[in-house]
């Protein structure tokens, strides 16, 4: 996992790649006093908040860049281009509150029997990603413990987010990922 200090930075940078792309709509270079430790590959999600409600939250779920270009994308995608909502306001943005969440690797959750998933997954340490043919969603940790779900309304609400019913964790064909992720706030 990544430093306090390191997760400040990249935290700062996400404010700063919004900003910047409200007034001059490009995005920022990487900076020149970033970090090596940002330059690992890592996933990661920018979640904006407006008044304690969702304004807009985009990742990469998986390592596609380094860490730091990755914050600076969703970060911008979190901000213009959540489908949700629309796009961010330069008005709004003194509103914001800020969450930059960097994942671990998800791996897969093996079971024999659906019920098992109750043991393999700790509300408030995983985020789960469920995915049956080419559905896939994804919850990060802190969504159970924000809205008091149990495993299971968990597991329900994650293939809700990748638009499949509720109860297809149960189903064989679903499967079903956990990772954990650092949040800086």
């Amino acid at each position: 996992m990544i430093s306090e200090e390191n997760g400040q930075y990249l935290l700062e940078v996400a404010k700063e790649a919004i900003s910047v792309y409200l007034e001059t709509n490009r995005r920022i270079p990487v900076p020149d006093d970033c970090p090596d430790e940002l330059k690992e590959e890592l996933g990661v999600f920018v979640t904006l908040n407006k008044k304690h409600s969702l304004r807009g939250c985009i990742g990469y779920p998986e390592p596609v860049k380094s860490l730091i270009e990755s914050t600076i994308d969703v970060a911008i995608a979190a901000a213009f281009e959540d489908p949700r909502f629309p796009q961010l306001k330069t008005e709004e943005y003194s509103e914001l509150e800020f969450e930059v969440t960097v994942l671990t690797q998800p791996e897969l959750i093996e079971v024999a029997h659906p019920k098992q998933y109750f043991d393999e997954i700790e509300i408030g340490r995983d985020g789960l990603i469920i995915q049956k043919g080419y559905a896939k969603g994804l919850l990060l940790p802190q969504v159970a413990p924000e809205n008091g779900f149990s495993v299971e309304e968990f597991l329900d609400h994650t293939c809700m987010k990748a638009g499949i019913s509720a109860d297809s964790w149960m189903d064989e064909s679903c499967d079903v990922f956990k990772f954990q992720g650092q949040i800086f706030k």
